[in-house]
């Protein structure tokens, strides 16, 4: 297919894409919020090629624009006067209506609900086109499915050249994230999708005013889609992406300790102090980060860079929009490291006793987070054993149980293996640690201590104010080992071999427990370590 390149500048031009629309074709075309791929909403079989060009699911429904008020009856079923009061506030404007609809909206377009989204952009050529249509267009975003949506025709044609019939340039999108969806078949309205009209505007006219719960998580199991954006990872670079909160210089130091090279994603400014980074506005300026934010996720796929850290905006007014849509393009991986209690690191090698002294800690009333645990956890997770089955072979996973023995067999049969796994397992325990840290310090406990033997191979230590390594003689340590795991002197000693050395360990830490005693100079040692901590 040749993609028709037109400009909405050029006298002619819409009436041209308005024909392709209305013979049945598709046509991206420029909006306030970002480009939308356009074709006839009461067409069935144009409804499709959307869904075609962009590998987009079925089940995911469209949104309705339309270029007057007047233009709306036939497509709803009943009327609302809520309906009127949003149009007279916010339409033409960046606000999605979600109605009970009438039997001129194909199922396509619904994705087989009894609810329609309907919208009138502002962008004078979006409403031209349609106008000169003479029909409704159903337009999502003009990107690949799951793509960050493009707010300029050339990231359209990136993705879309061959895939559709015309691409309209319009410059680029003033808004820059899509439109707020909210609903109006709900007994409250209520806020499916934020966007450029924010929960506090609707508010002062509808009075009460809901956000979904899956505008900060994903749908629940059973739970279907009722607006775009909802059901699917969005808006996603190729590379993995991880949601990061914090002040700057926590941001700072926990990218500089990944161990390969990452992408910052970060406030204008900040980008000077790591070797790749990708800015995406001011800090303070929630509207320019919207403008920006799809377009920087793009670039981060220009930097080559497999992995991205992205600090993480405050969602207020428009700025729930943009952390919306950075949730969705990281798979919901935030990390929160914005911590109200001190975080300790407790390390040192098999057999140390580093059991023994967690649980006089947690006697005395800390919390001690195991991340040999956490491990068995996360890898339950469904997107960590899938990454995992991708690397060590679908036969790790039968009948729904997980053979991590095989995993191991595999994971530690080389270095690279090892640090593939490493790859995957050691975000997604740090995810999952400063949860638990969160929650002790909402249970009131006044420090929190993580236990791991391979600590210093992660970025964990950024997190920690003091880190205590325990230590034992090798002999004592092989005793232990063998008692523990039940194995020979000989396995023992291999599994010690492969772990780092004593000095390795101490050289890194602020505090030094000897655990070749007895239980009482052990709880002594930790004692101390409180006492002086002022814990």
């Amino acid at each position: 297919m040749k993609t028709l390149h037109l400009k909405a500048s050029v006298p002619g031009d819409l009436e041209t894409a308005a024909q392709i629309l209305r013979r049945g074709g598709t046509a991206a075309i420029p909006t306030e919020t970002v480009y939308g791929l356009a074709a006839n909403a009461l067409d069935p079989q144009a409804v499709a090629k959307i869904f075609e060009a962009k590998g987009r699911p079925q089940d995911n429904p469209l949104i309705v624009h339309v270029s007057s008020f007047e233009e709306i009856a036939p497509l709803i079923s009943g009327t609302d006067e809520r309906l009127k009061l949003l149009a007279d506030n916010f339409w033409p404007g960046p606000l999605t209506v979600i109605m009970k609809k009438s039997d001129k909206i194909p199922a396509a377009v619904s994705a087989g609900l009894d609810t329609v989204a309907i919208r009138m952009p502002s962008h004078p050529a979006a409403r031209e086109i349609i106008r000169l249509c003479g029909c409704p267009l159903a337009a999502p975003s003009a990107n690949t499915s799951g793509k960050p949506s493009p707010t300029d025709a050339e990231r359209v044609i990136e993705d879309m050249e061959g895939r559709i019939d015309a691409v309209v340039d319009g410059g680029p999108c003033g808004v820059g994230v899509e439109s707020t969806v909210i609903t109006l078949a709900a007994d409250v309205p209520t806020i499916l999708r934020p966007g450029g009209v924010t929960p506090s505007q609707l508010e002062a006219v509808l009075g009460r005013v809901e956000i979904s719960h899956a505008v900060f998580e994903n749908l629940r199991k059973g739970e279907s889609a009722q607006s775009p954006g909802m059901k699917y990872k969005h808006y996603a670079p190729n590379a993995k992406v991880t949601l990061i909160k914090s002040d700057f210089a926590t941001f700072e130091r926990y990218v500089k300790a990944q161990k390969k090279p990452v992408c910052a994603v970060c406030f204008d400014g900040e980008g000077k102090n790591f070797e790749t980074a990708v800015e995406y506005g001011a800090e303070n300026d929630k509207a320019e980060q919207a403008r920006r934010i799809f377009e920087a996720l793009r670039e981060v796929d220009e930097t080559g860079c497999e992995e991205a850290f992205v600090r993480s905006p405050e969602p207020e007014g428009i700025g729930l929009a943009v952390y919306n849509r950075l949730l969705r393009a990281a798979a919901f991986r935030e990390l929160k490291l914005d911590f109200g209690i001190p975080v300790y690191g407790l390390t040192g090698q098999t057999g140390s006793g580093k059991g023994e002294v967690g649980r006089i800690l947690t006697e005395r009333g800390f919390c001690v987070i195991d991340t040999d645990a956490l491990a068995r956890e996360v890898i339950a997770y469904d997107r960590v054993l899938a990454e995992l089955k991708e690397m060590f072979g679908g036969d790790i996973e039968s009948g729904g149980v997980i053979n991590r023995a095989l995993i191991a067999e595999r994971a530690f049969s080389s270095p690279g293996n090892t640090a593939r796994l490493n790859s995957v397992m050691h975000p997604e325990i740090t995810l999952l640690a400063a949860e638990r840290i969160h929650l002790a310090e909402q249970e009131g406990k006044k420090a929190a201590f993580i236990d791991a033997p391979v600590l210093f191979e992660t970025a964990l230590p950024v997190i920690c104010k003091k880190i205590i390594c325990v230590t034992a003689p090798a002999d004592i340590r092989t005793k232990r080992i063998m008692a523990r795991d039940g194995i020979s002197e000989s396995e023992a000693r291999l599994r010690m071999s492969a772990q780092k050395s004593e000095e390795e360990y101490t050289v890194k830490s602020d505090y030094i427990i000897n655990n070749s005693g007895g239980i009482y100079e052990t709880e002594k040692a930790v004692d101390e370590i409180i006492r002086e901590e002022s814990l």
